[in-house]
């Protein structure tokens, strides 16, 4: 892990050389001054990985992405669903390749036939983010070992998944599911079934973070954007509870009817249990504490943080480091009991790490041409309460659902004048300066939380708690399995009931 994160740092560095190059090419000695003053004066360019950029960045005089390059985008996906399924000790063994490879095609087009570096380095400098802030939680709370020596029953897995749903609001997501997945797993040891784990993505892995921007990526984002911390409490809250109470009812009923056979049933009866709950490990909470206070600490929001300036941007670095040292410093010092007790290894993040590399990678052409379709005069006339919920909800199913949410939150904001890269203007948004631009934001925010479950690849957690139910010895769905056998028929209705309450009536 440490190798293929220096590896990646190390590309990071490449990227801006080539970046100097290509720009120092494209500036003839009569103008540099001339050019250099111009560049002060340009708007900020769009959120990292957003695929949506300022009309006059200089990035814009190398033309868009062709159609096509989404192609390896599409393999990667393809190959997702199918590898596990038709030829798993191939994509076993070779998907790191395979997912790093196509990354690599779609990102070297960029460089050296559309000359643009600006997509590449934003897109590599989110993934950083993202796989600093995951790599920490998952490690920080590896460490910590819950132990519930209770009787299994659908109650009390309903009450555990409803609290961790509460808790993803506090230490994020990611945090709660690798937290809880575990002793999930423990408590239902005699009966555990694929529809424990769809459920509990469902439920902890993105639903429940819904309601702050520690919660999930996209919130996080919208919040470093100028969208108020208590913005998603106070607008989330009614759909929040309305989706989790729907799937809490539908897992206890199929919990009650299928969750128990009867050798499993005698078992428990034969146990003894002490109805206690203990904890070891507890000062990796402290671990978490310090990433959840090292999440605020943005250049673009505070001004003393020191950053990277590339781009007219100001790109994060205290903020991963300390992430990362969490990550290293908490594993070393770990509580060994509970590192042996949670089985601890490092696979979960590890696949996450190379299959999100090709995704980031590959999607960059997709998320350019929703961007740009979405700020045209046609998309721009297309944006409302409903084409928002979907359509963020739908791309945030198959593509990562932070970019999505800046992608939709952006063409929002300029259908009606407004710049995503203004903090005060996405404020004045976010408290309904605008028309209707509060609610407009809920169907944005809500859409790409809720719509993050449909898919393995919806959200970053997915993967990690599929690849530990897998080390568990939990056979899990395939990514066709998973949409056909779940998520179409569980939490599509959900998601279409969620629509019908809060947008389809609207205005």
């Amino acid at each position: 892990m440490k190798n293929y994160l220096a590896s990646w740092f190390l590309l990071f560095g490449f990227l801006f050389l080539v970046s100097n190059q290509l720009q120092a090419r494209s500036i003839s000695p009569s103008e540099p001054i001339a050019l250099a003053e111009q560049a002060t004066e340009l708007p900020q360019s769009a959120e990292v990985g957003s695929g949506i950029h300022a009309e006059t960045a200089p990035e814009e005089a190398h033309g868009h992405a062709p159609a096509w390059l989404v192609v390896p985008f599409v393999a990667l996906l393809l190959m997702i669903a199918t590898g596990p399924l038709f030829y798993e000790h191939f994509w076993h063994h070779n998907y790191p390749k395979i997912a790093v490879g196509l990354a690599a095609v779609v990102v070297l087009y960029y460089l050296f036939v559309l000359h643009n570096v600006h997509n590449p380095v934003h897109a590599l400098a989110e993934y950083i983010q993202f796989i600093a802030l995951l790599a920490s939680l998952f490690i920080a709370s590896g460490g910590i070992l819950i132990e519930v020596d209770k009787k299994s029953t659908a109650l009390g897995n309903v009450i555990l998944l409803l609290v961790g749903a509460a808790i993803s609001n506090l230490i994020g997501t990611t945090g709660a599911s690798m937290l809880l997945i575990r002793p999930f797993i423990r408590l239902n040891k005699n009966s555990i079934q694929p529809y424990h784990i769809i459920f509990f993505i469902f439920m902890v892995s993105n639903i429940g973070g819904s309601l702050t921007p520690i919660g999930d990526p996209p919130l996080f984002l919208g919040f470093l954007k100028g969208v108020p911390f208590f913005w998603t409490l106070t607008n989330n809250w009614p759909a929040w509870m309305l989706a989790l109470s729907i799937l809490a009812v539908l897992f206890y009923l199929i919990d009650r009817r299928f969750g128990r056979s009867k050798a499993a049933a005698e078992d428990e009866e034969e146990a003894s249990y002490t109805n206690k709950i203990s904890l070891s490990g507890t000062k990796n909470f402290l671990w978490l504490l310090v990433i959840i206070i090292a999440v605020f600490l943005d250049p673009n929001v505070l001004d003393w943080v020191p950053a990277i300036h590339y781009d007219g941007q100001k790109f994060s670095f205290i903020r991963e480091s300390i992430m990362l040292a969490v990550a290293y410093l908490s594993y070393r010092l770990a509580d060994k009991k509970a590192l042996a007790g949670n089985e601890f290894n490092f696979e979960p993040i590890r696949e996450v790490a190379f299959i999100f590399i090709g995704i980031f990678g590959t999607m960059m052409p997709a998320l350019e041409l929703v961007g740009t379709f979405a700020q045209s005069e046609e998309g721009a006339a297309m944006i409302t309460y409903n084409s928002l919920y979907w359509g963020t909800g739908l791309l945030s199913g198959f593509l990562d659902n932070a970019p999505t949410y800046l992608n939709f939150l952006a063409a929002a904001m300029a259908s009606q004048g407004a710049d995503i890269n203004v903090i005060q203007q996405v404020k004045d948004f976010a408290l309904n300066n605008y028309l209707d631009s509060s609610f407009e934001l809920m169907a944005i925010s809500i859409a790409s939380v809720f719509f993050g479950a449909m898919t393995y690849i919806g959200n970053g957690p997915n993967f990690m708690v599929k690849s530990i139910a897998e080390q568990s010895g939990i056979k899990m769905p395939s990514f066709f399995g998973y949409v056909l056998r779940f998520s179409i028929p569980i939490l599509l209705p959900i998601l279409f009931i969620t629509w019908l309450v809060f947008f389809a009536f609207a205005g």
